[in-house]
Formats: C-alpha cells, structure tokens, sequence
C-alpha cells in the first residue's frame, strides 16, 4: 500500500512552541539550516527511491530559492505551507488572505508548477478557523492537510474523520463527508493520521511523536492501519528534526524543549528504517491532482 511522506519545510526557529521568543523580525538575524537539513532529507529519500510532498514555507522559500527548486527538480510535489509560521487563529482573515495568497505565488514561480495542496503551521485549523477552508479555495488550493483529528493544545478536531475525504460547506459551516455533491463548495481534505485504540485517537505518524515511541512500536501501529483498516497513512517530519546540534533557543518553556529537542539524534536512523519499512509517494499525485 502507498503512504503519504510529506515533509513540513521550516526552520528549527519558526515552530510554533518558539512563538513568543521568536519573532519574525528576528528570523533574518538567527543562524538558519534549513538548506542543509532539507537537503539531508533529499538524500536520504532519493537513495530509497521515495517521493514525498513537501509543505514549504513561504518565508524559507523567498530567502532560500535553491531549496524549491531542489525538491521540485527531483520530482518531488511542492505544497505551501502559508508564509510566516502562524498559526491560523492568531491571524484574521485578512492576514490569512495575504499570507496563503503571497506564498502560493513565491512557490508557483519558484518551482515553475501549480501549487494545489495546502498545510496550515502546526495542524491549526480548527472549528473555530475552518472560515479557512473558503479562502483556500478562493487561493485556488485543491486539497488541504490540516486538519489534526485528536485534541492538543495548539491544534485538533477530535470527533474529524481520520482518513481522506472532503470539507464541504453548509449553513452553519464546514463539516466532514466522503463525497460532496455537484452543488456543495468542497474542498478535498486528507487529514494527519492517528491510531485508534481504546475509543481513542493517537498520534502516531510523524514529528515529536515519531522521536518520543520506539521505533518498534510506530511500526506497529502503521502497519496495523495498513492491515487492518486498509488504509493509507500520512507520515509527516520537519528538516530541522533531522539536526541534534541546531542551536539552542533561550527562553524555551521546559515542555517546549522537550517537545523540540527530544530524540533529535535518532530520528535519522528511524527514518531510514521507515522508508525501507513502508511504501510511500507524493500526496497529490495519489488523487490525481
């Protein structure tokens, strides 16, 4: 069964969990490697043969040029990942508008492609943002991987189906369906994966999560939606995961660091398990988009 790799382009310094301690008028000053590590992350897909979607930001994308049209020459599928790295509900709609909008066109010239799919920083659409779904579609996206169906304390819609289907409007706003009608305003959505056991959904398919549970146990529950469910999974990382000597931010709250730093050295190693482990490819290739 083909998966979906995706990776989310951004630097170790733009994470949500570093929002109030770095701001944007300090990124150009901080020291950036999102290159190096994007292009370790190259590697380490080419030599498995693997096509993944990367989310790039736009931010990284305008002053790093050469990392879009690295991921695009190998014929990886460039998605947006909104341009500075907020979160949907610090943001109105306006600044929404612009910031989806602007990278969108930075990533288009870029890599010299449509770009049709779309990743909110840190998974945050949510209830309370899902007017972002209408400006998604007005930006000329066709699919969206936000949506985080489990509860966390910067993103998720727990009660979200958890596989592939559409967010289509109504009255009283966006909901979930597997196939929307000729006459509802849709857009296609893929949702993060998780595992469900106990009446619960768990994260299970990438990021902290992926450098917190052994290698072992990841595997297993993968390979349970796999054979069980018959299903595919969304497997997502970021560049800077892959770089147990990026610098130290100052001023981190203690679960903010643990959530950054934890297992950065193992990731590598688990990751080249993973890729020889499961079948992967672009996300939306596999829609036909």
């Amino acid at each position: 069964m083909k998966n979906f790799m995706t990776i989310d382009v951004e630097d170790y310094f733009h994470v949500s969990a570093f929002e109030t301690i770095s701001k944007p008028a300090s990124w150009a000053t901080r020291e950036s490697r999102v290159e190096r590590n994007t292009d370790l992350v190259l590697e380490l897909l080419a030599e498995h043969n693997v096509l993944a979607t990367f989310f790039i930001l736009g931010w990284v994308a305008e002053h790093f040029p050469g990392v879009t049209r690295r991921i695009a020459e190998q014929g990886h599928e460039v998605a947006c990942h909104g341009y500075l790295h907020q979160r949907v509900a610090v943001q109105d709609r306006q600044i929404f508008r612009e910031d989806i909008r602007k990278a969108k066109a930075i990533l288009e010239e870029q890599a010299g492609q449509q770009i049709i799919g779309y990743r909110a920083p840190s998974y945050s659409i949510t209830r309370s943002t899902d007017w972002a779904f209408d400006e998604l579609l007005e930006a000329g996206f066709q699919y969206d991987s936000s949506i985080f169906p489990m509860k966390h304390d910067f993103y998720g819609i727990p009660d979200w189906p958890r596989f592939a289907g559409y967010a289509v409007k109504e009255n009283s706003g966006w909901k979930a369906e597997d196939e929307p009608s000729s006459r509802e305003r849709s857009i296609r959505e893929i949702p993060i994966t998780t595992l469900r056991l106990g009446g619960r959904n768990l994260p299970i398919a990438g990021g902290g999560y992926f450098r917190l549970l052994p290698y072992n146990l990841t595997r297993w529950g993968l390979s349970r939606i796999n054979r069980v469910e018959k299903k595919p999974f969304v497997f997502y990382l970021h560049p800077w995961e892959f770089d147990p000597a990026q610098p130290r931010m100052k001023g981190a709250s203690a679960k903010s660091r643990f959530r950054h730093y934890l297992n950065l050295s193992k990731t590598e190693s688990r990751f080249k398990r993973l890729l020889q482990d499961f079948h992967f490819e672009r996300m939306g290739a596999s829609f036909g988009l």
